[in-house]
């Protein structure tokens, strides 16, 4: 502010004093009352334990169909961000077992080769092994330094863009050498996962290895674990789908992938699965259930709904993001229509 505007004298200043006294306690008055109108205009009470309280009430009676203005893939979702805040690193982590990592000491076309078979886009670097990790390598930086490498200085100018020689490339290096290890998080697996997700924001890094209490790795976890959280499995074009099975144990017993399509398993267990009320385009046993529940249901948990007489789901494996298996037990006669109106 420049002196001519804070300068102020006489009866004139007082006034102008008096009168933004008076607006700031408006502006107080209104910056308070307007979040109370606005809860008030939806029915919801003004703590924001009592908010969240409400706002799980609605989701619970819009359960098994759309009421309370949300569809049963929102209101999911919802829970998820409601429960995102209470989520671990350790509940969204990938198992060491399950990492694929490189050592740092690998040469360039075994680290392609990597690349290809893993399918991955971006993998942990170790030294003697992955308890002593330096960092990652994505994919796009070993492309860059291979199409760097490779580039042929143009003609002359007015040239088009340069061409590749790929015998320029010198593959037998080392990803150490070649400089292409980028930092990675360290964080242990009690971090909330609202704080990774945070760090991962500020520190513009997708990639984190989870350490135990002796500085081992326990597990890894990437910016798409927190997401799929909330919204659900990601999966792209290079995500092998595989045949989802469904196998019959007898006595009105199936075990099945929760991938598997509603029809096949209506055919399979001799049930019409098609509930009316609910999203259309659910095509999945598991979609199904999670529409009948309005959440993703826990391991262990059993299912009875009145939607589907005759039926008792028992969840076998899930996790936070998806259902995996499921028991279906029949009760009823076989061929009993399960279609109900929502």
């Amino acid at each position: 502010m420049s002196d001519a505007n804070s300068q102020s004298s006489g009866a004139a200043g007082e006034g102008s004093s008096r009168s933004e006294s008076r607006g700031e306690a408006t502006s107080d008055r209104t910056g308070d009352s307007w979040l109370d109108r606005l809860r008030a205009a939806v029915g919801l009470k003004s703590s924001a334990a009592d908010l969240r309280e409400n706002l799980e009430e609605i989701l619970d009676a819009g359960d098994g169909d759309t009421g309370g203005g949300f569809s049963a893939e929102e209101r999911a979702m919802i829970r998820n961000i409601l429960k995102l805040g209470e989520t671990t690193v350790d509940d969204v982590m990938i198992a060491r077992a399950e990492i694929d990592g490189v050592a740092e000491d690998i040469r360039l076309d075994r680290l392609m080769l990597t690349f290809l078979e893993t399918g991955h886009s971006r993998m942990p670097v170790y030294r003697e092994s992955l308890d002593d990790a330096v960092g990652m390598i994505h994919i796009r930086d070993l492309m860059g330094h291979v199409a760097r490498a490779a580039a042929v200085e143009p003609a002359g100018a007015g040239t088009a863009a340069p061409a590749i020689d790929l015998t320029r490339v010198d593959l037998s290096r080392t990803l150490a050498e070649a400089g292409l290890v980028r930092p990675v998080l360290f964080v242990p697996g009690s971090m909330p996962a609202t704080d990774l997700l945070a760090r991962m924001r500020q520190n513009r890094i997708q990639m984190a290895l989870v350490i135990d209490e002796y500085g081992g790795v326990d597990g890894l976890v990437s910016l798409e674990d927190i997401v799929e959280t909330v919204v659900g499995d990601i999966e792209d074009e290079h995500d092998v789908v595989e045949a989802a099975d469904i196998v019959d144990h007898g006595d009105g017993v199936w075990l099945v992938d929760a991938r598997a399509g509603i029809e096949e398993v209506s055919q399979a267990i001799d049930l019409d699965l098609a509930v009316t009320g609910f999203d259309e385009e659910v095509e999945t046993i598991g979609g199904l259930v999670v529409s009948l529940t309005g959440r993703v249901p826990e391991t262990g948990e059993t299912i009875v709904s009145e939607h589907l007489p005759g039926l008792t789901i028992g969840v076998l494996e899930a996790d936070a993001r998806r259902i995996r298996r499921l028991r279906l037990t029949r009760t009823g006669e076989p061929g009993a229509a399960g279609r109900a109106t929502g």
